[in-house]
Protein backbone atom coordinates (compact mmCIF):
# COMPACT_ATOMS: atom_id res chain seq x y z
CA UNK A 1 0.00 0.00 0.00
CA UNK A 2 0.98 3.57 -1.00
CA UNK A 3 1.37 6.13 1.79
CA UNK A 4 -1.09 8.57 1.49
CA UNK A 5 -0.74 12.18 2.21
CA UNK A 6 -3.38 14.58 2.67
CA UNK A 7 -3.27 18.44 2.39
CA UNK A 8 -5.71 20.98 3.71
CA UNK A 9 -4.62 24.33 2.86
CA UNK A 10 -4.78 25.20 -0.63
CA UNK A 11 -6.40 27.06 -3.42
CA UNK A 12 -8.20 25.28 -6.43
CA UNK A 13 -8.59 28.61 -9.03
CA UNK A 14 -11.75 27.21 -11.12
CA UNK A 15 -11.05 29.36 -14.18
CA UNK A 16 -13.15 28.41 -17.74
CA UNK A 17 -11.34 27.17 -20.46
CA UNK A 18 -10.10 23.65 -19.59
CA UNK A 19 -8.70 21.33 -21.92
CA UNK A 20 -10.74 18.40 -23.28
CA UNK A 21 -9.00 14.68 -23.10
CA UNK A 22 -8.83 14.70 -27.42
CA UNK A 23 -5.77 15.91 -29.33
CA UNK A 24 -6.25 18.51 -31.99
CA UNK A 25 -3.40 17.74 -35.06
CA UNK A 26 -0.85 21.05 -35.21
CA UNK A 27 1.50 21.37 -38.28
CA UNK A 28 4.95 21.24 -37.13
CA UNK A 29 6.57 24.85 -36.80
CA UNK A 30 9.37 26.28 -39.03
CA UNK A 31 10.99 27.67 -36.21
CA UNK A 32 11.95 26.06 -32.81
CA UNK A 33 14.08 28.36 -30.55
CA UNK A 34 15.86 27.24 -27.03
CA UNK A 35 16.28 30.41 -24.73
CA UNK A 36 18.70 30.25 -21.46
CA UNK A 37 16.04 32.01 -19.51
CA UNK A 38 14.04 29.31 -19.25
CA UNK A 39 17.34 27.76 -17.09
CA UNK A 40 17.74 29.26 -13.73
CA UNK A 41 20.74 31.21 -13.29
CA UNK A 42 22.67 30.03 -16.68
CA UNK A 43 25.58 31.49 -17.93
CA UNK A 44 25.44 30.03 -21.94
CA UNK A 45 28.16 29.87 -24.03
CA UNK A 46 27.07 29.73 -27.72
CA UNK A 47 28.93 26.96 -29.51
CA UNK A 48 26.59 27.57 -32.94
CA UNK A 49 26.49 29.75 -35.51
CA UNK A 50 24.02 31.01 -38.10
CA UNK A 51 23.78 28.63 -40.68
CA UNK A 52 25.19 25.60 -39.21
CA UNK A 53 23.43 22.25 -39.66
CA UNK A 54 21.92 20.66 -36.59
CA UNK A 55 20.57 17.33 -35.57
CA UNK A 56 18.14 17.26 -32.18
CA UNK A 57 20.42 16.46 -29.83
CA UNK A 58 23.34 18.60 -31.39
CA UNK A 59 24.69 21.19 -28.56
CA UNK A 60 23.88 24.89 -29.11
CA UNK A 61 25.01 26.38 -25.79
CA UNK A 62 26.26 25.24 -22.69
CA UNK A 63 27.43 26.88 -18.93
CA UNK A 64 29.75 28.33 -18.63
CA UNK A 65 29.96 27.22 -14.42
CA UNK A 66 29.49 23.91 -15.60
CA UNK A 67 30.62 23.30 -18.91
CA UNK A 68 29.56 19.76 -19.06
CA UNK A 69 25.65 20.89 -19.33
CA UNK A 70 24.88 21.18 -22.73
CA UNK A 71 21.85 22.68 -24.64
CA UNK A 72 20.91 21.30 -27.26
CA UNK A 73 18.22 21.45 -30.54
CA UNK A 74 15.24 20.08 -30.38
CA UNK A 75 14.91 19.60 -33.94
CA UNK A 76 17.24 19.28 -36.98
CA UNK A 77 17.46 22.02 -39.54
CA UNK A 78 19.98 24.63 -39.23
CA UNK A 79 20.83 27.67 -36.27
CA UNK A 80 19.26 31.07 -38.38
CA UNK A 81 19.74 33.38 -35.40
CA UNK A 82 21.53 33.58 -32.23
CA UNK A 83 19.62 36.97 -30.65
CA UNK A 84 21.04 38.74 -28.07
CA UNK A 85 19.86 41.99 -25.63
CA UNK A 86 21.51 44.32 -23.47
CA UNK A 87 25.26 43.64 -23.09
CA UNK A 88 25.00 41.07 -25.71
CA UNK A 89 22.99 38.81 -23.17
CA UNK A 90 22.17 35.69 -25.20
CA UNK A 91 18.26 35.59 -25.67
CA UNK A 92 17.73 32.63 -27.78
CA UNK A 93 19.07 30.96 -30.32
CA UNK A 94 17.00 30.10 -33.11
CA UNK A 95 16.60 26.67 -35.42
CA UNK A 96 14.87 26.68 -38.70
CA UNK A 97 13.48 23.16 -39.01
CA UNK A 98 14.25 20.66 -42.04
CA UNK A 99 10.81 18.98 -41.50
CA UNK A 100 12.73 15.90 -40.74
CA UNK A 101 13.12 15.24 -36.79
CA UNK A 102 16.44 13.90 -37.20
CA UNK A 103 18.53 13.04 -34.41
CA UNK A 104 21.89 12.08 -33.07
CA UNK A 105 21.78 8.90 -32.94
CA UNK A 106 22.27 7.01 -29.33
CA UNK A 107 22.81 3.17 -28.38
CA UNK A 108 19.37 1.62 -26.89
CA UNK A 109 21.20 0.22 -23.61
CA UNK A 110 19.32 -1.49 -20.30
CA UNK A 111 19.48 1.06 -17.90
CA UNK A 112 19.09 -1.45 -15.57
CA UNK A 113 22.66 -2.68 -16.32
CA UNK A 114 24.32 0.75 -16.05
CA UNK A 115 26.32 2.77 -13.66
CA UNK A 116 24.89 6.07 -11.98
CA UNK A 117 27.97 7.56 -13.86
CA UNK A 118 27.06 5.64 -17.36
CA UNK A 119 23.62 7.35 -16.86
CA UNK A 120 24.51 11.08 -16.07
CA UNK A 121 27.27 10.68 -18.95
CA UNK A 122 24.74 9.65 -21.55
CA UNK A 123 22.13 12.33 -20.08
CA UNK A 124 24.82 14.91 -20.37
CA UNK A 125 25.47 14.23 -23.99
CA UNK A 126 22.20 14.25 -25.20
CA UNK A 127 21.72 17.36 -23.25
CA UNK A 128 18.82 15.70 -21.19
CA UNK A 129 20.72 16.94 -18.11
CA UNK A 130 19.68 20.27 -18.56
CA UNK A 131 15.89 19.51 -17.37
CA UNK A 132 17.75 18.37 -13.51
CA UNK A 133 16.82 20.88 -11.01
CA UNK A 134 17.90 20.68 -7.36
CA UNK A 135 16.94 22.12 -4.23
CA UNK A 136 18.45 24.33 -2.41
CA UNK A 137 17.87 27.44 -4.79
CA UNK A 138 15.99 25.94 -7.27
CA UNK A 139 18.61 25.96 -10.17
CA UNK A 140 20.00 23.01 -12.85
CA UNK A 141 21.63 20.62 -10.93
CA UNK A 142 25.21 19.64 -10.58
CA UNK A 143 26.38 16.92 -12.63
CA UNK A 144 29.11 15.86 -9.48
CA UNK A 145 26.69 15.78 -6.85
CA UNK A 146 25.17 13.16 -5.17
CA UNK A 147 21.50 14.06 -4.30
CA UNK A 148 19.69 12.53 -1.09
CA UNK A 149 16.88 11.27 -3.99
CA UNK A 150 15.15 13.00 -6.70
CA UNK A 151 11.65 13.87 -6.96
CA UNK A 152 8.91 13.46 -9.72
CA UNK A 153 5.38 15.05 -9.57
CA UNK A 154 3.12 13.21 -11.67
CA UNK A 155 0.37 15.42 -11.42
CA UNK A 156 -0.13 19.39 -11.95
CA UNK A 157 -2.79 20.57 -9.99
CA UNK A 158 -2.26 24.05 -11.42
CA UNK A 159 -5.13 25.77 -12.95
CA UNK A 160 -6.02 24.30 -16.51
CA UNK A 161 -3.04 22.24 -16.43
CA UNK A 162 -2.17 19.25 -18.78
CA UNK A 163 -3.68 15.89 -17.45
CA UNK A 164 -0.09 13.97 -17.13
CA UNK A 165 -2.58 10.35 -17.27
CA UNK A 166 -3.45 11.91 -20.97
CA UNK A 167 0.24 12.69 -21.99
CA UNK A 168 1.35 9.40 -20.31
CA UNK A 169 -1.04 7.03 -22.56
CA UNK A 170 0.98 5.27 -25.55
CA UNK A 171 4.30 6.42 -23.42
CA UNK A 172 4.46 3.66 -20.33
CA UNK A 173 7.30 2.06 -21.23
CA UNK A 174 9.53 4.84 -21.79
CA UNK A 175 8.43 6.41 -18.67
CA UNK A 176 9.30 3.53 -16.32
CA UNK A 177 12.72 3.50 -18.53
CA UNK A 178 13.33 6.67 -16.83
CA UNK A 179 11.95 6.15 -13.74
CA UNK A 180 14.66 3.41 -13.96
CA UNK A 181 17.28 5.21 -15.39
CA UNK A 182 16.60 7.98 -12.23
CA UNK A 183 16.71 4.98 -9.79
CA UNK A 184 20.79 4.16 -10.68
CA UNK A 185 21.44 7.64 -9.09
CA UNK A 186 20.07 8.06 -6.11
CA UNK A 187 16.16 6.74 -4.77
CA UNK A 188 13.08 7.83 -6.83
CA UNK A 189 9.86 8.98 -5.05
CA UNK A 190 7.27 9.53 -7.17
CA UNK A 191 4.45 11.63 -6.17
CA UNK A 192 0.57 10.75 -7.73
CA UNK A 193 -2.51 11.83 -7.29
CA UNK A 194 -5.36 10.22 -5.39
CA UNK A 195 -7.88 10.95 -8.53
CA UNK A 196 -5.39 8.97 -10.65
CA UNK A 197 -5.76 6.04 -12.13
CA UNK A 198 -3.03 4.71 -14.77
CA UNK A 199 -1.75 1.48 -13.80
CA UNK A 200 2.11 2.69 -14.71
CA UNK A 201 1.70 5.17 -12.25
CA UNK A 202 0.02 3.11 -9.50
CA UNK A 203 2.47 -0.04 -9.75
CA UNK A 204 5.34 1.96 -11.11
CA UNK A 205 8.98 -0.17 -9.99
CA UNK A 206 12.00 1.12 -8.69
CA UNK A 207 10.71 4.09 -7.13
CA UNK A 208 8.72 5.01 -3.72
CA UNK A 209 5.44 6.35 -4.24
CA UNK A 210 3.18 8.45 -2.62
CA UNK A 211 -0.36 9.76 -2.97
CA UNK A 212 -1.17 13.11 -2.32
CA UNK A 213 -4.94 14.42 -1.68
CA UNK A 214 -6.13 18.14 -1.39
CA UNK A 215 -5.79 21.27 -3.28
CA UNK A 216 -3.02 22.92 -5.17
CA UNK A 217 -0.32 23.02 -4.32
CA UNK A 218 -0.52 19.35 -3.82
CA UNK A 219 0.76 19.05 -6.87
CA UNK A 220 4.14 21.29 -6.25
CA UNK A 221 7.58 19.03 -5.94
CA UNK A 222 8.41 21.45 -3.49
CA UNK A 223 5.11 20.65 -1.40
CA UNK A 224 5.72 16.85 -1.57
CA UNK A 225 9.73 17.24 -0.64
CA UNK A 226 8.34 18.95 2.66
CA UNK A 227 5.42 16.38 3.37
CA UNK A 228 7.68 13.29 2.82
CA UNK A 229 11.21 14.48 3.93
CA UNK A 230 12.19 18.30 3.95
CA UNK A 231 15.71 19.17 2.88
CA UNK A 232 18.13 19.98 5.49
CA UNK A 233 21.37 22.39 5.28
CA UNK A 234 23.86 20.53 3.22
CA UNK A 235 21.49 18.00 1.64
CA UNK A 236 20.54 18.06 -2.10
CA UNK A 237 17.57 16.30 -3.93
CA UNK A 238 17.57 16.73 -7.56
CA UNK A 239 13.67 17.27 -9.09
CA UNK A 240 12.64 16.82 -12.93
CA UNK A 241 9.27 16.59 -14.41
CA UNK A 242 7.20 13.82 -15.22
CA UNK A 243 7.19 14.14 -19.09
CA UNK A 244 11.07 15.01 -18.73
CA UNK A 245 11.09 11.25 -17.87
CA UNK A 246 9.32 10.16 -20.94
CA UNK A 247 11.63 12.34 -23.03
CA UNK A 248 14.63 10.02 -20.65
CA UNK A 249 13.33 7.16 -21.52
CA UNK A 250 13.19 7.35 -25.40
CA UNK A 251 16.35 8.02 -25.27
CA UNK A 252 17.14 4.78 -23.84
CA UNK A 253 14.47 2.58 -25.17
CA UNK A 254 15.20 4.05 -28.83
CA UNK A 255 17.81 5.57 -28.85
CA UNK A 256 17.27 8.91 -29.70
CA UNK A 257 16.25 12.72 -28.37
CA UNK A 258 12.91 13.19 -28.82
CA UNK A 259 11.45 16.32 -27.27
CA UNK A 260 7.99 15.62 -28.47
CA UNK A 261 5.56 16.94 -25.73
CA UNK A 262 1.99 16.86 -24.68
CA UNK A 263 0.63 20.43 -24.37
CA UNK A 264 -2.51 21.98 -23.62
CA UNK A 265 -3.88 25.02 -24.89
CA UNK A 266 -6.17 26.43 -22.30
CA UNK A 267 -8.13 29.60 -21.38
CA UNK A 268 -11.28 31.22 -21.09
CA UNK A 269 -10.02 32.84 -25.08
CA UNK A 270 -9.68 29.71 -26.69
CA UNK A 271 -12.58 27.97 -28.98
CA UNK A 272 -11.45 24.61 -28.72
CA UNK A 273 -9.50 23.98 -25.55
CA UNK A 274 -7.61 20.45 -25.74
CA UNK A 275 -4.21 19.20 -26.01
CA UNK A 276 -1.46 19.02 -29.04
CA UNK A 277 1.56 17.20 -29.32
CA UNK A 278 4.33 20.04 -30.00
CA UNK A 279 8.22 19.05 -30.26
CA UNK A 280 9.68 21.82 -26.82
CA UNK A 281 11.00 25.03 -28.19
CA UNK A 282 8.09 25.51 -31.39
CA UNK A 283 7.03 28.64 -32.46
CA UNK A 284 3.34 29.33 -31.23
CA UNK A 285 1.97 30.65 -34.73
CA UNK A 286 0.48 27.13 -36.11
CA UNK A 287 -0.50 25.88 -32.38
CA UNK A 288 -2.39 29.07 -32.08
CA UNK A 289 -3.66 29.87 -35.26
CA UNK A 290 -7.86 29.90 -35.55
CA UNK A 291 -8.38 29.08 -32.07
CA UNK A 292 -8.54 32.30 -30.45
CA UNK A 293 -11.50 34.26 -29.63
CA UNK A 294 -11.68 38.10 -30.10
CA UNK A 295 -13.72 38.91 -27.62
CA UNK A 296 -11.01 40.87 -25.73
CA UNK A 297 -7.35 42.07 -25.94
CA UNK A 298 -5.65 38.93 -24.80
CA UNK A 299 -3.20 37.90 -22.64
CA UNK A 300 -1.12 34.77 -24.06
CA UNK A 301 0.67 33.22 -21.32
CA UNK A 302 3.61 30.45 -22.05
CA UNK A 303 2.54 28.10 -18.87
CA UNK A 304 -0.30 29.02 -16.49
CA UNK A 305 -1.69 31.63 -14.91
CA UNK A 306 0.10 31.13 -11.88
CA UNK A 307 3.71 30.88 -12.69
CA UNK A 308 3.53 31.55 -16.39
CA UNK A 309 5.22 34.48 -18.64
CA UNK A 310 3.78 36.52 -20.61
CA UNK A 311 4.89 35.64 -24.80
CA UNK A 312 2.95 36.21 -28.23
CA UNK A 313 1.18 34.73 -31.07
CA UNK A 314 4.94 34.45 -32.64
CA UNK A 315 6.58 33.39 -29.64
CA UNK A 316 8.04 30.09 -28.18
CA UNK A 317 7.21 27.09 -26.22
CA UNK A 318 9.74 27.40 -22.87
CA UNK A 319 11.73 24.41 -22.29
CA UNK A 320 9.36 23.36 -19.48
CA UNK A 321 6.00 24.34 -20.25
CA UNK A 322 3.43 22.01 -20.90
CA UNK A 323 0.47 24.05 -21.41
CA UNK A 324 -0.16 27.81 -23.03
CA UNK A 325 -2.89 29.70 -21.48
CA UNK A 326 -4.92 32.38 -23.20
CA UNK A 327 -6.96 34.90 -21.09
CA UNK A 328 -8.44 37.97 -21.57
CA UNK A 329 -5.78 40.87 -21.09
CA UNK A 330 -8.65 43.79 -19.65
CA UNK A 331 -12.82 42.65 -19.66
CA UNK A 332 -15.09 45.90 -19.98
CA UNK A 333 -14.10 49.51 -18.73
CA UNK A 334 -14.75 51.51 -15.62
CA UNK A 335 -17.43 49.77 -13.37
CA UNK A 336 -19.69 51.44 -11.18
CA UNK A 337 -18.87 51.42 -7.76
CA UNK A 338 -16.04 49.71 -9.12
CA UNK A 339 -14.87 46.87 -6.52
CA UNK A 340 -17.50 47.55 -4.28
CA UNK A 341 -20.36 47.20 -6.54
CA UNK A 342 -21.89 43.82 -5.13
CA UNK A 343 -22.09 41.18 -8.55
CA UNK A 344 -21.70 37.66 -8.66
CA UNK A 345 -19.90 36.67 -11.80
CA UNK A 346 -16.32 38.42 -10.35
CA UNK A 347 -14.13 35.19 -8.47
CA UNK A 348 -12.57 36.06 -4.95
CA UNK A 349 -10.50 34.31 -2.55
CA UNK A 350 -11.87 36.21 0.44
CA UNK A 351 -16.13 37.05 0.70
CA UNK A 352 -15.83 40.82 -1.38
CA UNK A 353 -17.84 39.14 -4.00
CA UNK A 354 -20.64 36.28 -3.39
CA UNK A 355 -19.32 34.10 -5.60
CA UNK A 356 -17.46 31.85 -2.42
CA UNK A 357 -21.10 31.32 -2.35
CA UNK A 358 -20.33 29.00 -5.62
CA UNK A 359 -17.46 27.05 -4.90
CA UNK A 360 -17.53 24.68 -8.44
CA UNK A 361 -18.49 27.90 -10.49
CA UNK A 362 -16.13 28.44 -13.28
CA UNK A 363 -14.46 31.69 -13.68
CA UNK A 364 -13.24 34.16 -16.30
CA UNK A 365 -10.32 36.31 -14.80
CA UNK A 366 -8.44 38.83 -16.68
CA UNK A 367 -4.70 39.78 -16.50
CA UNK A 368 -5.56 42.97 -14.18
CA UNK A 369 -3.47 43.02 -10.51
CA UNK A 370 -6.73 45.56 -9.56
CA UNK A 371 -4.98 47.21 -6.84
CA UNK A 372 -2.15 48.65 -5.99
CA UNK A 373 1.59 47.67 -4.49
CA UNK A 374 1.83 48.12 -0.87
CA UNK A 375 5.03 47.75 1.07
CA UNK A 376 3.68 45.96 3.77
CA UNK A 377 2.91 41.89 4.18
CA UNK A 378 -0.74 41.17 6.14
CA UNK A 379 -0.84 38.69 8.51
CA UNK A 380 -2.66 35.52 7.84
CA UNK A 381 -3.38 35.93 4.72
CA UNK A 382 -0.76 33.42 3.09
CA UNK A 383 -1.35 31.27 5.54
CA UNK A 384 -4.25 29.77 4.29
CA UNK A 385 -2.93 28.34 1.02
CA UNK A 386 0.72 27.40 1.93
CA UNK A 387 0.94 23.93 2.95
CA UNK A 388 4.79 23.80 3.81
CA UNK A 389 5.81 23.48 7.21
CA UNK A 390 7.07 26.80 6.89
CA UNK A 391 6.13 30.29 8.55
CA UNK A 392 6.03 31.78 4.80
CA UNK A 393 5.76 36.17 6.18
CA UNK A 394 8.22 35.75 8.08
CA UNK A 395 10.80 33.84 5.70
CA UNK A 396 9.52 36.78 3.17
CA UNK A 397 10.94 39.34 5.82
CA UNK A 398 13.93 37.38 6.09
CA UNK A 399 14.34 37.51 2.50
CA UNK A 400 13.04 41.35 1.95
CA UNK A 401 15.59 42.69 4.78
CA UNK A 402 18.60 40.00 3.82
CA UNK A 403 19.21 38.42 7.06
CA UNK A 404 21.10 35.07 5.91
CA UNK A 405 20.64 33.16 8.82
CA UNK A 406 16.95 33.92 9.30
CA UNK A 407 16.17 32.77 5.89
CA UNK A 408 17.93 28.92 6.53
CA UNK A 409 15.92 28.76 9.95
CA UNK A 410 12.66 29.55 8.56
CA UNK A 411 13.49 26.74 5.52
CA UNK A 412 14.55 28.61 2.26
CA UNK A 413 16.55 25.38 1.44
CA UNK A 414 13.36 23.83 0.91
CA UNK A 415 11.33 26.05 -1.44
CA UNK A 416 10.77 27.22 -5.12
CA UNK A 417 9.35 30.92 -6.54
CA UNK A 418 5.98 28.54 -7.45
CA UNK A 419 5.63 27.31 -4.19
CA UNK A 420 5.17 31.12 -3.49
CA UNK A 421 2.67 31.49 -6.65
CA UNK A 422 -0.78 30.97 -4.50
CA UNK A 423 0.40 33.16 -1.99
CA UNK A 424 1.29 36.30 -4.57
CA UNK A 425 -2.29 35.42 -6.23
CA UNK A 426 -4.08 35.98 -2.81
CA UNK A 427 -1.88 38.84 -1.57
CA UNK A 428 -3.96 42.35 -0.90
CA UNK A 429 -0.33 44.19 -0.95
CA UNK A 430 -0.02 42.98 -4.44
CA UNK A 431 3.59 42.15 -4.00
CA UNK A 432 5.87 40.19 -6.58
CA UNK A 433 6.45 36.93 -3.98
CA UNK A 434 8.00 35.02 -6.47
CA UNK A 435 10.45 37.75 -7.52
CA UNK A 436 11.59 37.86 -3.58
CA UNK A 437 11.55 34.36 -3.32
CA UNK A 438 13.99 34.06 -6.03
CA UNK A 439 16.28 37.11 -5.02
CA UNK A 440 16.49 35.41 -1.76
CA UNK A 441 17.87 32.18 -2.97
CA UNK A 442 20.03 34.00 -5.24
CA UNK A 443 21.58 36.17 -2.80
CA UNK A 444 21.81 32.81 -0.18
CA UNK A 445 23.66 31.12 -3.27
CA UNK A 446 26.02 33.44 -3.77
CA UNK A 447 26.92 33.78 0.26
CA UNK A 448 26.77 30.12 0.72
CA UNK A 449 29.01 28.82 -2.65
Amino acid sequence: MHRVVKISKGLNINLKGAPVAEFVPVEAAKYYALMPADFTRVTPKVVVKPEDAVKAGDPLFFDKANPEIQFVSPVSGKVVAVNRGERRRVLSVVVESDGKFESVEYKAKDVLSLSAEDIKADLLKSGLFAFMRQRPYDVIATPADTPRAIYVSAFDSKPLAVSFEVALKGNEEDFQTGLDALSRIAPVHLGICACQKSTALLVAKNVTTTIFKGPHPAGNVGVQINKTAPVNKGEIVWTIGAEEVIFIGRLFNKGVVDFTRTVALAGSEVKNPAYSKVVLGAQLTNLLAGRLCNKYEQRIIDGNVLTGKKTTADGYLGAFSTEITVIPEVMGGDEMLGWAMPRFSMYSTSHSYFSWLFPKRKYTIDARIKGGERHMIMSNEYDKVFPMDIYPEYLLKAIITGNIDKMEQLGIYEVAPEDFALCEFVDSSKLELQRIVREGLDKLRAEMC
